[in-house]
């Protein structure tokens, strides 16, 4: 668990060296315009100047045109605020770390910029001039430095925060900016040669200090989780023979081979074996076999852990074998929509997730089990439902999804808004039968759905309850109804062992049938332990992100604290002793009998 000590921590001391680099920078432009003036290969920069202004073409200043545009002072702060505002209002979560240190970035190197050009002053070349000279010296370029903050920042995120062959040539066209940004400012008569070599050095130091202050955080982190944790009491559940201390516990870890790259894969290995579980065993996810050889490992002999390096629909298949079983999971959400993850609070990196989730102890939550016309029984852990949601992740494009994760869903929404309603039948707890029109249903363990949304705004993981919603916006004015009140509904989740205000608590009667209807009636809400959903005409179904066939009924039970889960919080809270104490006592319903 990241926490306010684990900022403090983090290597800000490197930032005395910035004034080491000013000033630096400022002796190396003294040397360049008082002590090199004479020595080569200075002295060949007016010849180059000049055979560029001789050789220029129409196409070669449109080109050189542009690119001095991108690296304008309008271009990059406009680049700039997009970049940041993505990194901070993007889904999963706001990436603090790697937005300040992009702005940083820029703002450092034209901090650096202005001090230097105050203390050199060089002229420009002596040749016709293709764009405005702003009153500095012409060295260091600022449009050259400016492009390697920029630009070379982006890079740098995209090669360490994304995975994937494709990151590598995103990467590479970034980094080729600053490079074509320097030779459009030789050709356009605006810098000497050493004037752009000054702006990629001062850009690229800025980016090497401001990225180990930023970006070099996660070893330090996972040392500090450990110590953080064993401070707090949290202990993991199943004390005995494998204690935290004796090394070589017993763990299989279950891959999706696409959504677990080979690098993640490493990282996964290192930390478990420095986490003390040295006795691996590994197995890939299949279509026919989404859990891999789960089952027969944990029925070969004693498992201590299981780890899920995959999507929702990895953890569910991993849900469905170890419900009821005491065996804990750990989660490396690497997957395309991680809603189990998000909910439960973790760190949006996946090896991160992990290393934190070792330091922290087990809790129960419930896992929904669904049956249903041409269904065979099923566990989940996050949502099920039928209709809108269903087709679009149906229709989902398996190739956007690789390359835009939870995006593709949106853009397979779009092709089913005419979609027709459903009519259905609703029954809660054995009770009376709810007749309804409805574009969605879904049936909730956890509330919230890429972005932020919140669908089910009382759903929790460990209330021995599920939460059901109707979905159902009639015209334009209801779809936009629907969508404030999702976009704006902000939701104050109850601590650990509270229980939500208009939520049935563990002792009210079983069932609620009193629909609580938000948004002029687009969204209703019910709560139960028991729901059974028949529908007119047969629909597609899905469970945690997995499209199933059509049928005409859906029937979904509550296995109440069911799944173990290693992680470094209880559900919803911060950890405390009250939350290890609950942890270290807490069985599955079925280890208690």
């Amino acid at each position: 668990m990241t926490t306010q000590n684990d900022r403090v921590a983090r290597p800000y001391r490197l930032v005395w060296l910035l004034p080491v680099q000013t000033v630096s920078m400022v002796l190396l432009g003294l040397w360049v315009t008082h002590v090199a003036v004479g020595l080569w290969p200075l002295t060949e920069e007016d010849r180059l100047s000049e055979a560029f202004a001789t050789h220029r073409t129409p196409v070669g200043n449109s080109v050189t045109a542009g690119l001095s545009l991108l690296a304008s002072t309008e271009g990059i702060v406009a680049v700039t605020l997009v970049c940041l505002a993505v990194l901070l209002a993007a889904p999963p979560a706001p990436r603090w770390s790697a937005a300040l240190f992009l702005g940083a970035s820029v703002a450092v190197q034209s901090a650096v910029f202005l001090v230097v050009t105050y203390f050199v002053e060089r002229p420009r070349p002596e040749v016709p001039q293709l764009d405005g000279a702003p009153p500095t010296s012409s060295f260091p370029s600022g449009h050259v430095g400016a492009s390697v903050a920029l630009y070379g920042g982006l890079a740098t995120l995209v090669l360490s925060r994304t995975r994937g062959p494709w990151r590598y040539v995103t990467a590479g066209a970034l980094l080729l900016a600053p490079p074509a940004v320097a030779f459009s400012r030789v050709y356009r008569g605006m810098h000497h040669m050493s004037d752009v070599m000054g702006g990629l050095l001062n850009g690229t130091v800025t980016l090497l200090i401001l990225g180990s202050v930023f970006l070099s955080t996660r070893r330090g982190t996972s040392g500090r989780t450990r110590r953080g944790a064993s401070k707090s009491g949290a202990v993991p559940a199943l004390p005995g023979p494998a204690d935290g201390t004796r090394p070589g516990r017993r763990v299989v870890v279950v891959r999706h081979p696409h959504g677990c790259p080979d690098g993640l894969a490493a990282e996964v290995r290192a930390l478990l074996d420095a986490h003390g579980y040295t006795a691996q065993r590994w197995t890939s996810t299949a279509a026919d076999r989404p859990a891999g050889d789960l089952a027969e490992e944990c029925a070969a002999g004693r498992v201590d852990l299981v780890v899920a390096c995959g999507g929702d629909g990895t953890v569910r298949a991993c849900a469905d074998v170890l419900a009821g079983t005491g065996v804990p999971l750990a989660l490396v959400p690497c997957g395309t929509g991680n809603l189990l993850a998000r909910n439960l609070d973790l760190p949006a990196d996946p090896a991160t997730a992990l290393d934190e989730a070792l330091g922290g102890a087990d809790f129960g939550i419930d896992v929904g089990r669904i049956e249903g016309d041409g269904l065979p029984s099923a566990r989940f852990t996050v949502m099920a439902g039928a209709g809108f949601d269903a087709a679009m992740v149906r229709d989902a494009s398996p190739v956007l999804k690789a390359h835009l994760g939870w995006a593709a869903y949106a853009l397979s929404a779009v092709r089913h808004l005419g979609d027709p309603r459903m009519r259905l039948t609703l029954r809660l707890d054995g009770g009376r039968r709810i007749r309804r029109r409805a574009r969605m249903v879904v049936v909730g363990n956890v509330g919230a759905l890429q972005a932020g949304l919140e669908l089910l705004p009382l759903a929790r993981p460990d209330s021995g309850r599920l939460e059901v919603v109707l979905f159902d916006p009639k015209g334009a004015a209801g779809w936009l109804a629907t969508m404030a009140h999702l976009a704006t509904r902000v939701v104050r989740r109850p601590a650990a062992g509270a229980v939500a205000p208009a939520a049935p608590t563990a002792s009210a009667p079983s069932g609620t049938d009193t629909p609580r209807a938000v948004a002029g009636g687009s969204l209703e809400y019910f709560s139960a332990t028991r729901i059974e959903i028949r529908f007119a005409r047969p629909q597609v179904r899905e469970v945690d992100g997995e499209a199933l066939g059509e049928g005409t009924r859906l029937t979904v039970d509550t296995e109440a604290g069911a799944l173990r889960l290693r992680l470094p919080r209880a559900p919803g809270a911060a950890a405390g002793p009250a939350d290890v104490a609950e942890a270290t006592t807490r069985t599955a319903p079925s280890a208690q009998r």
